[in-house]
C-alpha cells in the first residue's frame, strides 16, 4: 500500500507546471540564443587578441641593424672589382643591331666591372676566364684562412679584423671612424648566412649571398642593407 501511495505522489509532482514555487524556471529560447552569441563573441575577441600578439612578436623578431653598423660590415666585405659573364667579353661593343650581348635597356652585358669605391660583395670565392682574367675575393681568403668552414666566433672575429674602405652606398664613414666595438651586426650577418647551423662553409656563404643578390653575381649596398634591416 505504501508503495502505491509513493508512486501516486511522484506522478503528481511530475504533472505540476514549471512555475510552481520551489522549482527553477527553465531558460527561455531567446536567453539561450543570447548566451550562445556572447560566447561566440568572446571567442572571436580571444582569437583576435592572439593574432595581434603573434603579429607583434613577428615585428619584434624582425632583423633591425643600425645603418652605420651595417655599412661598417659592407665596407669590409665589398670590392671595387667583380667578374660577371665570361661570354660577354666576346662582344665588339660596336652597337650592332642584332647583338646578343645587348641588354633590353640598351646597355651591354659586361664580362667584368670596376668601381672607384667598393661596390659589390662578389658571390663567388674565385673566378677565372679563358682570357686569362681571374679574381679571388676578399671574403674567401680573409674569413676562410686555413679551412673551408668557420664557427660563428671565428666569422665575427675575422670580419671585424678586415680592412674597411668607404663603400659606394650607405651612410658615409671615414676609415678611422669605422671601428667595430659592437659585434652584434657581424653576428647577425652570420645568422643570416648560416641559418640554424653553428658553422658556415665557404660554399654555403657563396650560395646564400647569391640568394640575397636575387641571382646577381654580387651584392650591392641596397641588397645588403635590405637583408640586414638597415633602414
Amino acid at each position: 500500500m505504501k508503495q502505491v501511495i509513493s508512486i501516486l505522489v511522484s506522478a503528481a509532482f511530475c504533472m505540476l507546471p514549471a512555475h510552481v514555487s520551489g522549482f527553477a524556471t527553465p531558460p527561455s529560447s531567446s536567453r539561450s540564443t543570447t548566451m550562445a552569441t556572447a560566447s561566440i563573441s568572446s571567442s572571436l575577441r580571444s582569437e583576435a587578441a592572439t593574432a595581434e600578439s603573434a603579429s607583434s612578436d613577428d615585428t619584434t623578431n624582425e632583423i633591425q641593424t643600425d645603418p652605420k653598423e651595417a655599412v661598417k660590415l659592407f665596407g669590409r666585405l665589398a670590392e671595387k672589382y667583380i667578374m660577371l659573364d665570361a661570354s660577354a667579353g666576346l662582344c665588339c661593343y660596336s652597337a650592332c643591331s642584332d647583338c646578343e650581348y645587348r641588354e633590353p635597356g640598351g646597355g651591354y652585358r659586361m664580362a667584368d666591372q670596376s668601381s672607384a669605391r667598393p661596390k659589390w660583395i662578389p658571390c663567388y670565392d674565385h673566378r677565372a676566364f679563358d682570357s686569362g682574367k681571374e679574381h679571388t675575393t676578399k671574403w674567401s681568403t680573409e674569413i676562410y684562412v686555413d679551412k673551408p668552414v668557420v664557427t660563428k666566433e671565428e666569422f665575427v672575429e675575422r670580419v671585424v679584423n678586415m680592412v674597411f674602405a668607404p663603400p659606394l652606398g650607405g651612410p658615409f664613414l671615414a676609415a678611422k671612424a669605422a671601428g667595430i666595438e659592437d659585434e652584434s651586426a657581424a653576428a647577425t650577418l652570420f645568422d643570416i648566412l648560416a641559418g640554424e647551423k653553428d658553422k658556415l662553409t665557404k660554399h654555403r656563404m657563396g650560395k646564400e649571398m647569391k640568394v640575397l643578390s636575387n641571382g646577381e653575381e654580387g651584392i650591392t649596398w641596397a641588397m645588403f642593407s635590405a637583408a640586414m634591416g638597415a633602414k
